[in-house]
């Protein structure tokens, strides 16, 4: 057993996600009843409704946190311990920060900044503080983890507004998708506090290869100090990823440690003119934390868009880590 602590901190707040007008498409969930629609014959395990929460709330317990239920089990098996599992906001509003009491007993730390912009999720002061300080210990290990966000329009005229939004609806391809779906408030936050600003921008199509698997990420083994890649030749099968767009100080303090190929048979998106592949996870260098802080899409951890072999020695890599030296 690797004897690792862990905890997974759901940055989203339910009652402010399950509370979503539904007459407005955009920057939501789905419920889990459009869910099961949009996805027939997926989800018809989930249609009877005197067992299954069909709102918002159904969606976030049964397909949402579904997603991240094969990571929970294989860490817990291979660390001897179950993960702690935490929600930001619950359903009452009732808030459990990410302070030193909750990481006071962790040493694997990984926030799944699955939260609407919308909802406003937004670091303090001192959730900021309580994380420098995890990463002031060397054995410690932080993976800050925002989605997509799509169909920004920020900066443009409304007459862009929806070709803009049409071209990267196009480019993903998803239907469940709506125009403007944008998460990570929170991971964006706290990585600003910490000194080291990334946007999760656009949702771009990873290329698979002609089986339908994923197809290979392109690594710098140069680069991978605690060996979390070894063995590890493709991540999964998500339709859309976000590009890691350091900035800032960012720029000079994290390294880009694995591109994703973005799959150019897709329809075309203005962020391929100039580039064939987005930058889909980043590493603190050594110095700018005792610990190891890395930043990555929340969609690494889930299990539920296939293609997830080699994914899961990553996985194991992180959970099995050796330990560093205090």
């Amino acid at each position: 057993m690797a004897n690792r602590r862990i905890l997974v901190y759901y940055a989203w707040s339910r009652a402010g996600e399950v509370g979503a007008p539904l007459d407005i498409i955009e920057n939501r969930f789905p419920t889990l009843f459009e869910s099961r629609r949009l996805g027939y014959p997926r989800y018809v395990d989930l249609s009877d409704p005197s067992q299954f929460d069909q709102s918002v709330g159904g969606f976030l317990d049964h397909i949402m946190k579904r997603n991240f239920a094969d990571f929970v089990e294989l860490a817990g098996a291979q660390s001897g311990a179950p993960v702690v599992q935490v929600e930001r906001v619950d359903d009452h509003g009732h808030l459990t920060a990410l302070d030193a009491g909750l990481l006071k007993s962790i040493d694997t730390l990984i926030v799944i900044s699955f939260d609407s912009l919308r909802t406003d999720q937004t670091a303090h002061s001192t959730e900021v503080d309580a994380v420098r300080r995890f990463l002031a210990q060397p054995d410690h290990l932080a993976f800050v983890c925002p989605h997509h966000d799509i169909g920004d329009v920020s900066g443009l005229p409304q007459d862009e507004w929806l070709p803009f939004q049409l071209t990267s609806f196009q480019h993903h391809g998803d239907k469940s998708i709506p125009p403007q779906q944008r998460f990570g408030g929170f991971a964006r936050s706290l990585l600003a506090g910490l000194g080291v600003p990334v946007q999760n921008r656009f949702g771009l199509r990873p290329a698979i290869e002609p089986d339908g698997s994923p197809a290979a990420i392109v690594v710098e083994p140069a680069l991978d100090r605690l060996n979390l890649l070894d063995g590890v030749t493709t991540f999964n099968l998500h339709a859309h990823l976000p590009h890691l767009e350091r900035q800032g100080d960012a720029v000079e303090k994290l390294d880009v440690l694995v591109r994703q190929k973005i799959d150019l048979t897709a329809p075309p998106h203005p962020f391929t003119r100039e580039r064939d592949t987005f930058d889909a996870l980043l590493q603190s260098r050594s110095g700018t934390f005792a610990g190891s802080l890395l930043v990555s899409d929340a969609t690494l951890w889930s299990s539920t868009a296939g293609g997830v072999d080699s994914l899961r020695q990553f996985w194991s890599n992180v959970v099995q880590r050796p330990r560093t030296e205090q």
